[in-house]
């Protein structure tokens, strides 16, 4: 009798103990609505399901923690009293026959973060150099497995060494994982943040960095060496609005880095700013332009982590504070085309 009370105790603490953890959960409804009782810029809402493993998404943060001593030589531009910087600036409909800007890409289950950012305002940047006549989405896959100076693959990276690798050895075309587009895809399956979608779920840690292979697939008909493509130059901005929106205008779009906290995970609209949660990590993503909601002014990011996250994979963050870091590791380059 006295064995049976006490099992039934430790169950009854048992269920507590997870009940407790499920509410404090960054993916519960009740944190969910812990963010919408404090954000006044941004409305919070589901884009992973409640049991999706935290050391899936610690793993997607990855921007290794040394990554700014790997930036590239700043560069400046001249900046005068009467240059005309508009509030309001969208590369999507400043170039808008270059397709690259408007995709969403999927890191899946590998902290390539650092690489995505890069590879698709490289892909942006060869479109508008060469005015809408080369399209060329460079490779996650090539970058991810190949740069051996850019960190540890789907362990982390540093976004600035992969600007100055594409520079130095040059990338490989490369579209999405199944897209069978160019010499190497995308080798990580996407997983499924949703509860009933096609995909497998998204569980465990970053998932193992694919292999070089200097070789392109079979359907391909372009050599590896022949298919690599170069950077003309690879350079960091300094931490300055002006300076960084005088280069998304002039040069297309660039990569930038920052700290995610939980709260980011659930984000569905407006101009996101911290309110609670726990550090997750440093993350790297593409800005596309800028603009001003309701007052508060924003720049407007594309994310890595499928269309079905956040805004149809985009965000917005507050802009000209530096929040959370992300005015501070601006990287970027020009192409040779």
């Amino acid at each position: 009798m006295k064995f049976t009370l006490i099992l039934l105790l430790a169950l009854l603490n048992l269920a507590r103990g997870q009940q407790q953890q499920s509410r404090n959960s960054p993916l519960s409804q009740s944190f969910i609505d812990e963010i919408n009782a404090k954000a006044r810029t941004w409305r919070a809402g589901p884009n992973f399901a409640p049991e999706t493993s935290m050391a899936y998404i610690r793993g997607l943060m990855g921007v290794h923690k040394d990554a700014d001593k790997f930036l590239p030589p700043v560069m400046v531009h001249k900046l005068d009293d009467d240059d005309d910087l508009p509030d309001n600036f969208d590369s999507r409909e400043q170039w808008p026959n270059c397709p690259t800007i408007r995709e969403i890409r999927d890191q899946g289950s590998c902290g390539s973060c650092w690489a995505f950012g890069a590879v698709e305002a490289m892909s942006d940047r060869y479109c508008i150099h060469s005015n809408g006549k080369l399209h060329f989405r460079v490779s996650a896959d090539d970058l991810v497995s190949c740069c051996h100076t850019c960190g540890f693959g789907c362990n982390g990276g540093f976004p600035g060494a992969a600007w100055s690798y594409w520079v130095r050895k040059g990338l490989v075309s490369g579209g999405t994982y199944g897209s069978n587009q160019g010499c190497r895809p995308y080798e990580i399956a996407p997983c499924e943040h949703h509860v009933n979608g096609t995909r497998p779920p998204c569980e465990g840690e970053g998932g193992k960095t694919p292999k070089c292979t200097k070789k392109c697939q079979a359907s391909y008909n372009v050599p590896y060496a022949k298919d690599k493509h170069y950077g003309k130059s690879s350079y960091s901005i300094a931490r300055h609005e002006g300076q960084i929106q005088k280069e998304i205008m002039t040069n297309g779009p660039v990569e930038g880095a920052f700290t995610v906290y939980e709260d980011l995970l659930q984000y569905k609209e407006g101009v996101y700013q911290h309110v609670t949660g726990k550090m997750l990590g440093g993350h790297a993503i593409r800005i596309l332009g800028w603009g001003v909601e309701n007052d508060t002014k924003y720049w407007l990011i594309a994310n890595s982590w499928n269309s079905d996250w956040g805004d149809n994979g985009y965000f917005k963050i507050l802009r000209g504070e530096d929040h959370l870091g992300i005015e501070s590791s601006i990287a970027a380059g020009l192409p040779k085309v």
